[in-house]
């Protein structure tokens, strides 16, 4: 993988000001998203918190560094508003995400989620559709309920919330019906839609939105970090397709490279399927879901001999780059614009 190997090293190790900003405040952001769950009046009955509230807290415990709403209250911050004005809808969106992740799931037919069995193994599927629907509900209930903000931002936030959910669903109706229908005619284009709706909104675009409306940002300001979000959101589902390819503490994962045996639609499957000299081969290979060491291994070194590895690498650099210059723009410098610059370059040189 000598191209791939190359054009990692020109991208620098993660940044660290990013990465101390979220392990400095993860416990925090990890108790208010937990606060839901922890409540005497969640579950009328024991029975209810064993099959709902329990197992649904159990999931979102496993919840990686809450990046999504950690860059809502930053992005509140970088307008000049309190970013603890900020903490519902960031919780809010936490709870979309623990959705998101379990009905995926499902639909993927997924085995491990971040190391753990999937909530649909665990505890049926049936259950876990209702968990995830659970957290769905709270999506726009905790902005409802939060007294600390006016009619018409709810209104607002509400908004950007509904059109967030809407596009996921778009991008994950392409994704899924790829896959029933055996298509592997996609093009990057059609890749690039596909992720943009499923991940780059809620992963990016809407935090950050959401965020510079409570923070009292001016259109201007919204829009950049709207757009800013779109390109690092893109830019971190790519990056995100290349560690389960190739990322080192990935390796030791059981889920390493199950893109593959799931026979994923990503940038690096699409391109080189487009660009391989055996993509014959590749299609087989991808839509058998291989699962042995020597098969996936194989699939890997076709994509890099077709340049795919290193095509998604870079397209996701020109992402973060074309996202940090239209945010310094209209930002003023502050602690928040340069912890937001450096969030761009950490999604893409996350390698190890």
């Amino acid at each position: 993988m000598r191209a791939m190997t190359d054009t990692a090293q020109k991208t620098a190790s993660p940044p660290a000001a990013f990465e101390d900003y979220l392990n400095a405040r993860a416990e925090r952001m990890n108790t208010l998203v937990a606060s839901y769950f922890s409540g005497v009046a969640q579950g009328s009955t024991a029975d209810m918190k064993r099959y709902l509230y329990e197992p649904l807290a159990a999931y979102s415990a496993n919840g990686g560094k809450r990046h999504r709403p950690l860059i809502c209250t930053l992005a509140c911050e970088a307008v000049g508003g309190d970013p603890d004005r900020a903490a519902a809808a960031a919780a809010a969106i936490e709870h979309f995400h623990t959705a998101a992740l379990i009905h995926d799931d499902i639909a993927d037919e997924s085995l491990l989620r971040r190391g753990e069995p999937c909530m649909h193994l665990t505890q049926g599927e049936g259950l876990a559709i209702n968990a995830g629907d659970l957290a769905l509900s709270q999506v726009t209930g905790l902005v409802v309920e939060d007294m600390s903000l006016s009619d018409a931002i709810k209104l607002r936030v509400l908004d950007e919330l509904v059109q967030m959910t809407q596009r996921t669903i778009e991008g994950q109706a392409l994704d899924i019906g790829w896959a029933r229908d055996g298509r592997f005619d996609i093009r990057v284009e059609d890749y690039l839609i596909m992720a943009t709706h499923k991940t780059a909104y809620y992963s990016g675009a809407t935090p950050l939105a959401v965020g510079a409306i409570i923070g009292g940002g001016n259109e201007t300001q919204i829009e950049a970090l709207r757009s800013f979000g779109l390109s690092s959101g893109l830019a971190f589902q790519i990056q995100d397709d290349l560690l389960n390819l190739i990322g080192t503490k990935e390796s030791t994962k059981k889920d390493f490279r199950s893109d593959i045996t799931e026979g994923k639609r990503t940038l690096i499957a699409v391109h080189a399927i487009q660009h391989s000299e055996r993509s014959d081969e590749l299609v087989e290979l991808l839509s058998t879901h291989v699962s042995a060491v020597d098969d996936l291994a194989r699939v890997v070194a076709l994509m890099d001999a077709a340049g795919s590895l290193a095509f998604a690498h870079d397209y996701a650099i020109k992402l973060v780059n074309k996202a940090k210059s239209e945010l310094s723009e209209v930002l003023l410098a502050s602690r928040a614009r340069e912890l937001l610059l450096t969030m761009a370059d950490y999604f893409i040189a996350r390698m190890s």
